[in-house]
């Protein structure tokens, strides 16, 4: 048999780099779908499947237009994001924020009313973009300096744990108020604390004074504690506060803006604890509530209290959470049954 001449050679090589080249981009495709260890990748879904004994979920960045990180310490069971004048949609990057939380530590005198500014923040879209664009490491390097995202705290001692905070704007008053653990729900003027994380000069001022939060005023009228409290969007200074013992309370602000008027005559018709409470987007009499009885209820503030609209049995158990669409007639809810539900607010009776 003849020996094969130097172009069935050439041939037979160049099938032989298309077969591995084949290969190679198969096992590609192959790998995509796996993790570092070999296993394969999948989105993790809630209640559609169990996590197995030993496995980890991993976020993928990918995902987020922006993520970051940050430690306050001791916990904080809420927060809530303060009007910063820089205008609402905001999509150009850096971006920056403003946030009230509290803490809920150990011991009652380590807790901590909490104002945070978040800035220099771009988005993980942008990152990986430039890091697949740029070949200088030294470039690299300088980038990763100026894109490094900032942070400053204001941290005034509070006495007691912090259930919930929810921050309004009053005119040039920046105002939280806080539903504390030892029964009260106080309003704290957030001046100096805001004026800090805007300047080094204010935050060495105001870290050497270390002064306790002391509340403009304060309501301990609920008897215990609670969670639920909203400032209306409507009427600036008007607050809604609810406790553990069902009772519900309504402020008034009164002229200056520095003390309210509450109805001592509580909106009471639900069984249990009130879990959360939203005024209307649209109504400024209006409010909504959700308690551990199960239910949903719709009020009016220039009703008696007795009267409402409601959903009973809206969840299966306690119902957490609610949040009106700003513009249509429908209401968000979520409960300890683990589903999320929407309503119609025009068929509640």
């Amino acid at each position: 048999m003849a020996a094969p001449d130097e172009n069935t050679l050439l041939r037979e090589d160049e099938e032989v780099e298309e077969m591995e080249a084949s290969d190679s981009d198969e096992d590609e495709m192959e790998e995509e779908g796996q993790g570092e260890d070999g296993g394969q990748t999948k989105v993790y879904v809630p209640g559609v499947e169990q996590l197995q004994p030993g496995e980890e979920l991993e976020m993928d960045r990918s995902a987020y237009r922006m993520y970051h990180e940050c430690q306050t310490g001791a916990p904080c069971l809420s927060f809530d994001v303060l009007h910063d004048a820089e205008g609402e949609g905001r999509e150009i990057f850096p971006m920056s924020m403003l946030l009230c939380s509290g803490t809920q530590a150990d011991t009652a005198l380590s807790n901590r009313l909490i104002v945070m500014r978040m800035h220099n923040l771009y988005g993980t879209e942008k990152e990986n973009e430039e890091e697949e664009e740029s070949s200088d490491e030294s470039d690299e390097d300088e980038d990763d300096v100026e894109k490094k995202p900032q942070m400053e705290l204001a941290m005034m001692p509070h006495y007691g744990g912090i259930n919930r905070v929810r921050v309004t704007q009053n005119g040039e008053q920046s105002l939280a108020a806080v539903w504390c653990e030892k029964g009260q729900v106080e309003i704290f003027d957030l001046r100096a604390q805001l004026e800090a994380v805007h300047s080094s000069t204010a935050m060495a001022a105001f870290i050497k004074q270390n002064k306790e939060a002391t509340p403009m005023f304060s309501f301990s009228g609920h008897m215990t504690e609670g969670f639920a409290i909203d400032w209306s969007p409507k009427v600036p200074g008007r607050l809604v506060s609810g406790d553990c013992k069902k009772n519900i309370h309504v402020w008034e602000p009164r002229e200056g803006g520095t003390s309210w008027q509450i109805d001592q005559r509580p909106f009471s018709s639900h069984t249990k604890s009130v879990e959360d409470l939203q005024w209307s987007p649209n109504e400024a009499t209006v409010f909504a509530s959700c308690s551990v009885d199960q239910s949903i209820r719709v009020w009016d503030i220039r009703a008696p209290p007795k009267s409402m609209l409601s959903a009973n049995e809206a969840h299966s158990s306690d119902v957490n959470v609610i949040s009106w669409n700003r513009t249509e007639p429908f209401l968000l809810s979520g409960g300890d049954d683990g589903l999320l539900k929407v309503w119609d607010l025009r068929q509640f009776q």
